[in-house]
């Protein structure tokens, strides 16, 4: 059972699978087509219940908690992998629940995780959904839409990257708002959705962006010195360092050459604040903004043109044979599919719907 409540007509369940102990939401029947949900980073499967509940009586709705996140299992997130370790527990999960073939949802680090998934079984997957995914060369340290790296040891990305006060409150439950630039309360009202902004379920949602798994090893993960500004690089360790360039950008060639190739719809906010191509919590932009002493310039150390680098690949992607969307919902920040839940609905039963 889970300790955060869910809502009625949501399941909760922990599956053995040859990997790990993985925490599972589920709605709708268990013989219907079963659309996958993955969670974005700083939060857990809670996030899809709303949307879970909106799908047509034909679809599963399956939503795990990621290795790392919620009641998952407390295993160590391999880093050098990429999101390997995410796609092979999710395939892991698949297997074990006989979902030979499934349409896919992910959300921010869940978007980055769907290319590596397409990647590596890209026939195992119906359609595909990107909210407001993350780039698929990573988070941090590029510079342009070729995801071209800053520097040779990558600095400016992986865990190093994370404002350390945050991860102390959530591991401390911290619920207030005392902190005006790192309580996980304020973090989520301010760049989660566009405020003023939030959803009916506030408590429930903090409470899963502080299930999360804190620690060196854990979130946000090791990291290095460099003498490279701004003076962090990735560590081994943990998600914010499985989404470094350094680790996940070879999966790119793999997503692009994919075959077959399953079709994509991107959805993403006009107003998102965490990707973008001025992202907040990328150091190109703090740099160039002021916010961070000793920034070296646009030509060595730009803002990260996240949204650009996505379409770039998607372009790619689109040129070797595949199908991609794009659609932008305007007065909307990270969380589409929360934010405009119906509007959300709408486009992804049309892809679902067409691709069974």
């Amino acid at each position: 059972m889970s300790s955060i409540p869910t809502l009625n007509g949501i399941t909760s369940k922990t599956i053995q699978t040859p990997r790990l102990k993985q925490h599972v939401l589920f709605s709708g029947d268990e013989n219907a087509i079963p659309v996958l949900f993955i969670h974005g980073n700083a939060s857990s499967a809670t996030y899809w219940e709303e949307m879970m509940l909106k799908l047509r009586a034909m679809y599963r709705g399956i939503a795990p908690d990621l290795r790392g996140y919620g009641e998952t299992e407390d295993k160590l997130i391999d880093a050098t992998r990429g999101v390997g370790d995410f796609v092979d527990d999710l395939l892991a999960l698949a297997d074990t629940l006989g979902a030979e073939k499934f349409h896919v949802v992910g959300h921010s680090m869940g978007g980055a995780v769907i290319f590596g998934l397409i990647g590596s079984a890209p026939a195992r997957v119906l359609s595909a959904t990107l909210a407001a995914p993350g780039s698929p060369y990573g988070f941090g340290g590029t510079k342009d839409v070729c995801g071209t790296p800053n520097y040779d040891d990558f600095a400016g990305s992986g865990g190093g990257v994370v404002n350390p006060e945050f991860p102390k409150l959530m591991a401390a439950g911290e619920r207030g708002t005392d902190n005006p630039v790192a309580s996980p309360r304020v973090v989520m009202n301010t760049f989660y959705w566009k405020p003023p902004f939030k959803p009916a379920r506030e408590e429930e949602l903090l409470s899963s962006l502080l299930s999360e798994k804190v620690g060196e090893q854990k979130y946000p993960g090791d990291f290095v010195p460099s003498a490279n500004w701004p003076n962090v690089a990735p560590g081994t360790f943990g998600p914010i360092n499985a989404l470094s360039p350094k680790y996940i950008g070879d999966s790119v060639k793999n997503f692009i050459a994919a075959n077959p190739k399953p079709p994509i719809l991107w959805i993403r906010g006009a107003d998102d604040q965490i990707v973008s191509d001025n992202s907040f919590f990328d150091f190109g932009t703090l740099g160039k903004l002021g916010f961070v002493p000793g920034w070296p310039g646009d030509e060595i150390y730009p803002p990260q043109p996240m949204v650009s680098q996505t379409r770039d690949v998607l372009e790619q992607y689109r040129a070797n044979g595949g199908e991609y969307r794009e659609i932008v919902f305007a007065e909307c920040g990270h969380t589409p599919y929360i934010e405009k839940a119906e509007e959300f609905l709408r486009e992804l039963v049309q892809v679902l719907n067409k691709n069974e």
